[in-house]
Parts: C-alpha cells; structure tokens; sequence
C-alpha cells in the first residue's frame, strides 16, 4: 500500500502546503474560539473597570467584537475553502492558460511572458475583488452599521471599490512588469536588484502615499490656525521632530474609527489627524453637547471621570490630541520607525535571496500544475506565499511581540514629556469611541494583538509619577 512517504517530491510538497495552510487556519479558528468565548462569559465591567467604563458601553463593544469575531470565522472558513479548491482543481494553471489566451487576442505569444503575468494578474486581482465584495459588504453594511460606525452609502462604497481597483492596478502592474523584468535579465546576482528596485518603490510609495494617493480617496485639508496647531509645533519643535505640515482628514465620511499617524522622511514630515479623533472636528459632536473638562489628572479612580465620559460623544480634546500625538511622535523619535523598516527590508532580501536559491525546482512549479514552463511571476507566488508560509507565521508572530513592546515605549515617552493623564484618558476615550472590548484571552491576546491591551497600558501609564 502506498503511503505519503511514497509519493514524488512535488505531491509531497502539494500536500504539505495544503495541511500547513489548514493547521494555520485550525489554530486561529482555535484562538478566536477562545476569545468568543470570553465576550460571552464576561457579562459585567469587571471590578477593576468599574471606573473608567459604563456598563452600556461595555455592553455595546462586547456584542461589536462577538459580532465582528462570528463574521470573521464565516469568512475566513470561505478564505480557506476557495484557497484550497483553487489549489486542488488547478485554478492557477488554468487562469495562467486564460491569461495566455487573452495575450494571444492581441498577437502576442508564449514568449512574452511578461505580458501574459500582468493579464494574469489582473484576471486573478478582478477574481479576489468580486469575491471579496459581498463579505466587504456585509461587513460594512450589516455588522459597522448595526454597530453605528458606517457612514456609507452603497453608491459611495461601490465607486470607491472601483477607483480602488483602478489606483492598485496601476501600480501593481508597472511596479511587476519591472520587477519581472530585472529578475529576467539581472543574471546571478539578479536577487540584490530585485530587492533594490522594491526598495525603491516601497521608499516612493511612503512618500507620495498622502499627498497623491490617499487623497484619491479622502479629503485633506491643513489644520486651521489655532491654539492646537501651536502646540502640535511647539511640542514638535522640543525633540526636533522636522514637521512640516500638519493635515485634518474628512476619515467621518466613511467611519467613525479614528486615528493619527506621521509620515514622510528626512526633513519632511507631515502629521495626519483624522477628524473623528478631534471632539471640535468630529462631524459626530455637531448635534450633541460638549464636555468642558479638558484635563482628567492621574488620580482616575473617582467618578469625576466615569460621568465626563458619560456626555462625551466622540474624539479628544486638545491636551489628549497632543497626548496621543506624543505617543505616536515618541515612536519616531525612539527609532521605532527605522527600525520595522530595516527589519522589513532585511526580511525582503532574504526572501529575495531564497526565491533565487529557489526559482530552479522545476518540482516547485510541477506540484501546482505547471509542467511544461516556469513562469517567474508564478515562482514567485509559490514561494513567497505557499513555501515561506510557516517561516511568515512565525515572523508575523514575533513582529507583534516587537510591536507591543514599542507601544509600551511610546506610551512611556508621552509620559516623559509630562502628559501621561491626559494619554491615560485618551486610550479610554478612544477605546470607547471604537468600542474596543478591554477584556481579552491571554493567547489570543499573545498572538494577535500589536497593541497591548488597555488595561495594561492604563496600568503602565497610571503606576508611575509625572515629571
């Protein structure tokens, strides 16, 4: 009787790839069982948030995290199960067969194999889009808006699906077709050019993201004159943060979530805010009454914070907008920045250098249907997404380590500079903007989280003296 050890190095592989991805799955399905679990058993504010959450927020984010954890383990079985049909009935030699067909429409044969992997790609972009959407869909439409967080039209989402479907092949098709073009005619050491090219492009598309890309989409508009601009200056200006520009985006026309980031490099950097996370830009608080607190002090555990927070709507006042942006600034001025781009790209040219090791295995191509040729474009699927996966896994893993840890340092250097009280009721302010559920499963936590969890931060922050 033959068994697996029997059958040739490519079913080997075959398979391997099919029981990896399905162990992967298992375990996280695994881990968000256990993390449902927990919204369901934790009915009350635990005692130790009795202070800085109302039961009816709690409640709220417990049934928006039980809601979106149920649609996430719907849609991630359908991920798994098209992935693996895909793979067991040939659907990538068969799309690269009808991407041959579509390149020969134009005159164009097997010999320019560039051209037919950007049809491919197209073909295989326009598959995942359509197949996607009526997920993205009910995500959107069902499960944020139930929550209160859509603010969507259907007319909207769908012309923003198509411009970006437009905007990403536009990019992706250049950026391949030279990319497969340098791999091609770089020789021996074809390896280091490839990693320098996506250098390059990562590097310019950091660059001009925000002030040509995401403006496609959004509306950018400078932060007017005032107090908060001043300040965000002048605490740039005391760690010598090179700031340049500092926009408010329109982020309410689509959702209520909030955020902030900083880009740009060298002497140009810009700040973002988006307009939810600012209570006197919040589109949210136009109709509703405004606390006039603007400073909650490190003693929180009275209920002077718990009934501020009961009339707040949405975002922060200035002294938290410039406590979270402390934080964020804290990452840049810890290296934190540099450092997941020099990580990133020293994982980059080892895979780069792997997949040239690599590319010559005709049993690599043979065990996804691929007989009579070896398509770069194909190789490079197979090895960075099918072979590399459990070294991914385990990367992923321990960049969300290091990623906790940076938090806890920003969160420390925002302390430094003197506003731990006012990050302190930011972080609570925030998590019940975007009804964050404080309440976690240890392992899910372990393995998912990027950001430590809230308590543990309020912990850090409130167990030590301001300057």
């Amino acid at each position: 009787m033959e068994t697996i050890l029997d059958l040739p190095i490519e079913n080997k592989i075959f398979y391997a790839v099919l029981v990896f991805s399905w162990t992967v799955y298992l375990w996280e399905a695994y881990l968000a069982y256990r993390q449902r679990r927990t919204y369901r058993s934790t009915m009350h504010v635990p005692q130790e948030l009795g202070k800085i959450m109302d039961t009816d927020t709690f409640e709220k984010s417990r049934l928006y995290q039980l809601d979106k954890s149920n649609f996430s383990f719907w849609s991630g079985l359908y991920s798994e199960t098209e992935g693996t049909l895909i793979l067991l009935l040939g659907g990538i030699p068969f799309l690269w067969k009808v991407a041959g067909t579509v390149t020969a429409r134009f005159g164009l044969g097997p010999d320019y194999e560039i051209f037919q992997s950007l049809s491919f790609l197209m073909l295989a972009t326009l598959f995942s889009a359509f197949t996607g959407l009526p997920w993205s869909i009910y995500n959107t439409f069902v499960i944020e808006e139930k929550h209160g967080f859509n603010q969507q039209t259907l007319g909207f989402f769908l012309k923003d699906a198509v411009k970006k479907f437009i905007v990403t092949q536009c990019i992706l098709l250049p950026v391949t077709s030279l990319l497969l073009y340098i791999i091609k005619i770089g020789g021996d050491f074809f390896f280091i050019y490839a990693w320098l090219f996506t250098l390059g492009v990562s590097l310019v598309l950091v660059t001009i993201y925000a002030d040509y890309i995401a403006p496609l989409f959004d509306k950018f508009t400078p932060l007017p004159e005032g107090e908060l601009k001043e300040e965000i200056e002048s605490m740039s200006k005391s760690i010598n943060f090179p700031l340049t520009k500092v926009y408010v985006v329109e982020g309410s026309k689509r959702s209520s979530h909030s955020n902030a980031y900083f880009y740009g490099f060298f002497k140009n950097k810009r700040i973002v805010l988006f307009d939810t996370l600012m209570e006197d830009y919040s589109p949210l608080n136009k109709d509703g009454d405004i606390c006039s607190q603007c400073f909650i002090h490190t003693s929180l555990k009275s209920s002077y914070l718990f009934n501020s927070f009961q009339n707040k709507k949405q975002g922060c006042n200035n002294p938290e907008v410039l406590a979270v942006l402390g934080h964020e600034l804290g990452h840049w001025k810890l290296g934190h920045t540099v450092k997941n781009i020099v990580i990133s790209q020293m994982n980059s040219f080892l895979c780069f250098f792997l997949f040239a090791v690599l590319i010559g295995q005709k049993e690599l191509f043979i065990a996804f249907g691929f007989y009579d040729s070896q398509p770069t474009l194909i190789g490079l699927m197979i090895i960075f997404q099918f072979i590399f996966s459990p070294y991914n896994e385990v990367l992923s893993f321990c960049l969300t380590v290091l990623s906790r840890r940076f938090e806890f340092q920003a969160d420390a250097f925002a302390r430094g500079m003197g506003r731990a009280s006012e990050l302190y009721s930011a972080l609570i302010k925030l998590n019940k903007d975007n009804l964050g559920f404080p309440v976690a499963d240890w392992l899910f936590s372990m393995w998912h989280y990027s950001h430590p969890p809230l308590l543990e931060r309020l912990r850090a922050l409130g167990g030590t003296k301001q300057d």
